[in-house]
């Protein structure tokens, strides 16, 4: 058996006992009992078999999607050449206006703030995982930050939108952050089942938080300007929901926009129960690759690296 395939196995298993897990907290609800007798349903099962340690597997998986995350950000405030010693020499491949010392022009001093404060945290979570890792650490993988965001930008609009580039001016880089940001909350939340070590989980969990933090602060800025015009005739809004609508698609249907039904903000996406989406790693493979299935392509031209990828 190739360890694809056991990964995907043992990705399944642990899908397939999340969906038991909430039906059977939903019954119990029902009955009243709730959490706490899940809690002891769970703690007296002895026959239950130990789960596989594959937290290094998982590590290197979130540490790939921090390098990309890093990347972005670091390339728009002109410090991506500190993530270029970090992981190898990979290419990170940018558009070719963006001066890469000095980084994106921002206009909204606000704006330039958090994508300051966001690049100092995601190439601080490179460096804890990177460092935790050590030797077994994975290399940083080519990572597109040109092409990718021009055929996400396609995809979404329905071909309205050419040659989208997120550090063209603080409104596109707000869009740019947006598909990211929700994808790693995502990513991390889907990936807790998976760790074993405790450390390693709180560890995931704070920077879970993190990314949170972040996505609620770039939907906050975006949901205030959600009726302005953005780009091909579509509003901040509808660019948004459409980014939304194409992660959903390929991501496993886990993605809110800026607005509900009724037109209220929703700056934490999440289920009717308040609780953050998770998605597997095929789900976000499927978005940062930018095709349902693939095993390379989008922001990763040459795929991630790591056994997960």
């Amino acid at each position: 058996m190739s360890h694809d395939t056991e990964q995907q196995i043992i990705t399944d298993a642990t899908n397939e006992t999340a969906m038991n897990r909430r039906a059977a907290m939903g019954f119990l609800g029902k009955l009243g009992l709730g959490a706490a007798a899940m809690g002891l349903a769970a703690g007296s099962t002895a026959s239950a078999a130990p789960a596989k340690n594959i937290d290094g597997d998982v590590l290197n998986f979130a540490l790939n999607l921090e390098y990309l995350e890093a990347a972005f950000y670091l390339a728009a405030v002109g410090r991506v050449n500190e993530l270029r010693k970090i992981g190898g020499g990979a290419d990170i491949i940018l558009p070719a206006s963006l001066d890469q010392d000095r980084g994106m022009q921002f206009k909204d001093s606000n704006v330039q703030a958090l994508a300051r404060d966001i690049a100092e945290d995601e190439l601080a979570h490179v460096k804890f995982l990177h460092g935790a890792l050590g030797k077994a650490a994975a290399p940083r993988p080519v990572i597109d930050l040109n092409g990718a965001f021009r055929a996400a930008g396609q995809a979404a609009s329905g071909g309205k939108i050419d040659g989208f580039n997120p550090f063209a001016n603080d409104l596109f880089f707000l869009h740019g952050a947006f598909i990211f940001e929700d994808v790693g909350v995502t990513a991390y939340n889907g990936a807790a089942t998976l760790i074993t070590n405790p450390a390693y989980l709180q560890a995931a969990a704070g920077i879970l938080a993190v990314e949170a933090y972040h996505g609620g602060a770039i939907r906050s800025m975006l949901f205030q300007q959600r009726q302005i015009s953005a780009a091909a005739g579509l509003y901040v809004g509808q660019v948004v929901q459409a980014i939304s609508n194409l992660r959903g698609k390929v991501g496993g249907m886990k993605d809110q926009g800026l607005t509900d039904n009724a037109g209220r903000a929703i700056i934490a996406p999440a289920d009717a129960n308040a609780i953050a989406f998770p998605r597997s790693t095929r789900e976000v493979l499927n978005i940062v690759y930018l095709a349902p299935g693939a095993k390379k392509g989008g922001f990763y031209p040459n795929g991630l690296n790591g056994n997960i990828k």
